[in-house]
């Protein structure tokens, strides 16, 4: 496969978790990689790695609750490469707790990282796929886009509406453009750092007993942008097997 042949694959939440993972394994099977997230020393010295291996990784600062930086992070593929093949809306926050502990605060930071992220994502990407009349988008869900427990209400919301828009995109764009929502069960991953919660973070004590790899959504991830292009594979939920959530 030569340069001109492989996908350009951006990356959102990349420094970290299921996103690193995802930039190593496709950047090992001959992807270009655009790695995006605020955290620019942990991208450089992912982006470091890729390359000792032989692979192909750039690296942006990305906030995606700015559409502007979104937009300057999707240019800046298109600088480099000339185009994008795949964006990968993974970047999310989850800082659980009840409602009645009143965090409106990180109520708002979900909303902002989980929802417009997503969105951000598509509006900076769409019309350059549609451009192309090719492309792929795929955004990262959650098991809580299907079911609802305490102390994960507001987490929950965000992760059906990611499925929501996420479907609504797929009857939108006809033929050309393929969407995909992977949604994890439990991973393991900082994600857990962002709960100041003490009652979310024994929630999620129970739920972190038994955890699958970020290499497993990795794969998963893989697998969806390797069909052909008229193969849409629109939704799958991972988790680990003996987990019963």
């Amino acid at each position: 496969m030569n340069a001109a042949e492989r996908k350009v694959v951006l990356i959102t939440g990349a420094s970290s978790g299921i996103g690193e993972a995802t930039a190593s394994h496709l950047a090992a099977r001959g992807m270009h990689v655009i790695l995006g997230a605020r955290r620019t020393d942990r991208l450089e010295e992912l982006a470091a790695r890729i390359a000792a291996e032989g692979g192909s990784a750039a690296v942006r600062k990305l906030d995606v609750t700015s559409l502007e930086s979104m937009q300057q992070f999707v240019d800046f593929a298109l600088d480099r490469h000339g185009r994008v093949d795949v964006i990968v809306n993974n970047a999310g926050v989850m800082p659980l707790s009840k409602l009645e502990a009143l965090k409106v605060d990180e109520w708002n930071r979900m909303i902002d990282v989980n929802v417009r992220g997503v969105l951000h994502g598509i509006a900076a990407a769409l019309p350059v796929m549609q451009r192309q009349k090719s492309g792929q988008i795929i955004n990262l869900a959650s098991i809580g886009a299907y079911t609802v427990s305490p102390t994960a209400a507001v987490y929950c919301a965000t992760k059906f509406a990611v499925a929501a828009i996420s479907e609504g995109l797929r009857q939108e764009v006809g033929g050309d453009i393929r969407v995909t929502v992977v949604s994890p069960g439990v991973v393991e991953s900082e994600l857990a750092e962002s709960i100041s919660d003490p009652g979310g973070r024994e929630e999620m004590r129970g739920f972190r007993k038994i955890a699958i790899k970020p290499e497993a959504i990795a794969r998963t991830i893989h697998f969806a942008i390797e069909q052909p292009a008229d193969v849409d594979v629109s939704e799958i939920i991972v988790r680990p097997t003996a987990s019963p959530y």
